[in-house]
């Protein structure tokens, strides 16, 4: 007789009966309770964020760290013409949180939203500090960096939320 699986509820992984968490992504597959839903209520929750995954934000932080770092730190050693000095590097950076927060949410099992949202957030700190101490010409005021990295921030949410859209596919087609 075959043994019984049970499908993670995160990423789909077909795990062997009785494992507490998936073998994949590490998620619990026992449910606390069983949650009997219509089939409208979980095309309703199909875009909702279920669980907070540490992995992820750590994943999350590596990708925007190393996108950050590359193009307004590494880039402009590079390349001489480019200079991501000031407002020009804030303005860079709310692009690289976007396509940052786009990408982790597209390789991410289940359904990530937050995880790019503070990986953005912890990134920004030192991102603010550094193209506000590294201009030349002072013609953006702090208050402002600070406003730019909200944005950024923002943007970072929005690409995620996108990224997870794209995973996901096209909504199923509903009979009616």
């Amino acid at each position: 007789m075959a043994e019984k699986s049970i499908v993670c509820p995160s990423c789909g992984f077909k795990n062997a009966a009785g494992v507490k968490r998936c073998v994949s992504c590490g998620a619990k597959t026992t449910e606390l309770s069983v949650v009997v839903r219509s089939k409208q209520e979980q095309l309703e929750r199909r875009y909702q964020q279920e669980a907070f995954s540490l992995l992820w934000l750590l994943i999350a932080v590596v990708v925007q760290a190393v996108l950050t770092g590359a193009i307004i730190l590494g880039l402009p050693q590079v390349v001489s013409a480019l200079d991501f000095e000031g407002s020009h590097g804030m303005i860079a950076s709310i692009g690289i949180w976007f396509v940052g927060g786009m990408l982790v949410g597209m390789i991410s099992p289940g359904r990530t939203f937050l995880e790019p949202f503070i990986a953005s957030f912890i990134i920004a700190i030192p991102t603010v500090l550094y193209l506000y101490r590294s201009q030349t010409v002072f013609t953006l005021p702090p208050f402002l960096y600070v406003v730019m990295g909200g944005i950024g921030i923002l943007f970072a949410l929005i690409g995620s939320y996108l990224g997870e859209r794209i995973q996901l596919g096209p909504p199923p087609k509903t009979a009616d």
